[in-house]
C-alpha cells in the first residue's frame, strides 16, 4: 500500500492533525516556535514518569506506567509531526538522512561498544 494511502503514515497523521486543529481553530497558535516549546514541554512530561527509576526499573514498566509513557510519546509525536508540517519537512526524509550523516560521525570500528560523543572518539 502507498505510503499516502496508509492509514499509519506520518502523511496521513499530519493531515489529521491539520484537520483536528482547524475544527478548533488551533492554527493560529501553531507557529514552529509554539510547537517546538510545546513539544519541550511534553518531552519533559516524558522524562517524568522516568525519573528516580533505576536503569532496570526504566526497562520494566508495569502496563499502567507503560500506557502512561506511551501517551507522552503520542504527544512529543504528534507536536513533531505539526513542526514538520509548518516548516515543510520530511521528518522520513530528514530521519534517514540524519542516520546517513550520524553513520559518518561515528564509524562503527570507533563507536562500537562507546557512549563518547564522535569529537572525542
Amino acid at each position: 500500500m502507498p505510503q499516502s494511502q496508509d492509514p499509519a503514515s506520518l502523511q496521513q497523521l499530519a493531515l489529521r492533525l491539520q484537520e483536528f486543529a482547524q475544527q478548533r481553530d488551533w492554527g493560529q497558535f501553531h507557529s514552529p516556535k509554539n510547537l517546538a516549546s510545546a513539544l519541550i514541554v511534553e518531552a519533559g512530561e516524558l522524562l517524568e514518569h522516568f525519573q528516580w527509576l533505576t536503569e532496570e526499573q526504566s526497562r520494566n514498566l508495569p502496563a499502567d506506567k507503560k500506557q502512561a509513557v506511551a501517551h507522552e510519546m503520542a504527544d512529543v509525536l504528534l507536536y513533531l509531526v505539526q513542526m514538520a508540517t509548518a516548516l515543510d519537512v520530511d521528518l522520513i526524509e530528514a530521519a534517514n538522512a540524519k542516520v546517513e550523516i550520524n553513520g559518518q560521525k561515528y564509524p562503527v570500528n570507533q563507536a562500537r561498544g562507546s557512549s563518547r560523543k564522535y569529537d572525542e572518539l
